[in-house]
C-alpha cells in the first residue's frame, strides 16, 4: 500500500463528490487528486493521474459504474476500484465484482464505515459494506451447487493461497506467510480463479468464507 492514497473520485452528483472528498480529507492517508462527473471523463483522469483508488459510482448518466469500470480494467488501469453506490441488488453487486471491482460500498454507509472500507482495500482486503457481504455468499455458494465449483481441483498451495485471501490477506502478506515471492502467489491466484471459474479474487474471498474455508 502507497503511504499516501492518491484518490480519484468518479460520480456524476457534485454533492455528493465534495462530501467524498471532504470525508477522505479527514485522513492524513488519502488525497484527492481528481474529481470527474462521468464515466468517460473518470477514464481519462485515471489514466493521467494514475491514481491509486478509483471510487466510482455505478449509476451514472451516458457511461454507467459497470461500463467504465470494464473499461478501466481493459486498459490495465492500475488501481484499486471501489464501486460507490445507493443500490443494493445482489445482481449489481456481483456484476461489479466480475467486472474487476475491489469492492463495493453503499452510499448510506456510515462515514467511518466508508473510511473503514476504503482502508480496507488499499490493504487487500475485501471491501464491501458488511450488510451485502451475505447476498454475494448466498449467491455465489448457490451458484457452486449448479456449477459443481470445488476446491478439489486446487494443488496443495492453491488452497492455501485461498484461505489466506478468506483471511483478507494481500499478495504482499501472503508472500511472507507462505515464505514465497510475492510474484509466485499472483500466478497461483490466477490459477486457482481459472479452476474455480471466479473472475476476481474478492469473488473467491467470499466464496471461500461462505464454504468455511477462512
Amino acid at each position: 500500500m502507497p503511504d499516501h492514497t492518491r484518490v480519484l473520485i468518479i460520480d456524476d452528483h457534485p454533492l455528493f463528490r465534495k462530501g467524498l472528498s471532504q470525508l477522505l480529507g479527514l485522513s492524513s492517508g488519502f488525497t484527492v487528486v481528481g474529481e470527474a462527473a462521468s464515466g468517460q471523463a473518470g477514464i481519462e483522469q485515471a489514466k493521467s493521474l494514475e491514481p491509486d483508488l478509483i471510487l466510482l459510482d455505478l449509476n451514472m448518466k451516458g457511461m454507467n459504474g459497470l461500463e467504465t469500470l470494464r473499461t478501466l480494467r481493459d486498459l490495465e488501469v492500475d488501481a484499486r476500484i471501489i464501486l460507490v453506490t445507493v443500490s443494493d441488488a445482489p445482481d449489481d453487486l456481483i456484476a461489479a465484482i466480475r467486472g474487476g471491482a475491489d469492492g463495493y460500498i453503499l452510499k448510506d454507509n456510515d462515514p467511518d464505515e466508508i473510511l473503514k472500507l476504503v482502508d480496507s482495500a488499499m490493504h487487500g482486503r475485501t471491501a464491501i459494506s458488511p450488510e451485502l457481504t451475505s447476498l454475494l455468499a448466498t449467491a455465489l455458494r448457490e451458484e457452486s451447487v449448479v456449477e459443481q465449483r470445488s476446491q478439489a481441483s486446487l494443488t496443495e498451495r492453491e488452497t492455501a493461497i485461498l484461505k489466506c485471501l478468506a483471511a483478507g490477506m494481500s499478495n504482499k502478506l501472503i508472500a511472507r506467510e507462505l515464505e514465497i515471492m510475492e510474484s509466485t502467489v499472483k500466478v497461483h491466484i490466477r490459477n486457482l480463479l481459472k479452476k474455480l471459474k471466479f473472475r476476481s479474487r474478492v469473488e473467491a474471498a467470499v466464496w471461500a468464507v461462505a464454504n468455511h474455508l477462512g
